[in-house]
């Protein structure tokens, strides 16, 4: 199902939205990796996940769960709930255990969708999910999912575009480390929106 979707996903975003990839070679072909996206629209799992060649797994928040055919979706599409404005250590722990299986977790660290477009402060938790499953993150920046209808654009380019890998040795999640490597993944988010 997820493959289905995915292939769906790529040729409707190539064909209304004129979909550019760039550097998905930075994507690993195998093991655990984290990709870190700024957040600037609702589309921007979906741009983030037909833009790869191997399966993504999201955090999505736990209300849209609730409604089933939603959450029959969006479990087939691989999201687990997460509750927000509090530390939901069961999502945390499921995350990491999915990246130490091997799998690929989509994370937007600013938490939040920007109303701005503009990249704002990392959350913690990116920070102490790479450092504990000791995985890459792979920054990305998604460029032109806001911008539908806006300013006279009814379908906007839709971009991503995949950085190098941070490498992450797995240790200590203190508070320090992760403001360290929260500021080094928005500098590289940063680099690549420009």
């Amino acid at each position: 199902m997820y493959s289905l979707i995915q292939k769906i996903l790529y040729y409707f975003f190539k064909l209304f939205f004129r979909y550019e990839i760039i550097g998905a070679e930075n994507i690993p072909v195998s093991g655990g990796a984290i990709i870190a996206a700024n957040h600037i629209s609702l589309w921007d799992p979906p741009v983030v996940g037909a833009g790869t060649i191997r399966p993504i797994h999201f955090m999505a928040k736990e209300e849209l769960f609730a409604v089933p055919l939603l959450k029959w979706i969006i479990t087939k599409i691989n999201a687990f709930p997460v509750r927000r404005g509090a530390a939901d250590r069961t999502a945390i722990r499921y995350a990491i255990d999915l990246l130490k299986k091997g799998e690929i977790l989509g994370l937007f660290p600013e938490g939040t969708r920007s109303k701005t477009g503009l990249l704002g402060k990392p959350e913690p938790g990116i920070a102490m999910i790479a450092l504990k499953a000791g995985v890459p993150i792979i920054p990305a920046a998604i460029i032109g999912t806001n911008k539908i209808g806006k300013d006279g654009h009814i379908l906007p380019k839709f971009i991503i575009k995949y950085g190098k890998p941070i490498i992450v040795a797995e240790g200590k999640a203190d508070k320090e480390m992760m403001e360290k490597l929260g500021a080094t993944i928005m500098q590289e988010i940063s680099f690549l929106l420009k």
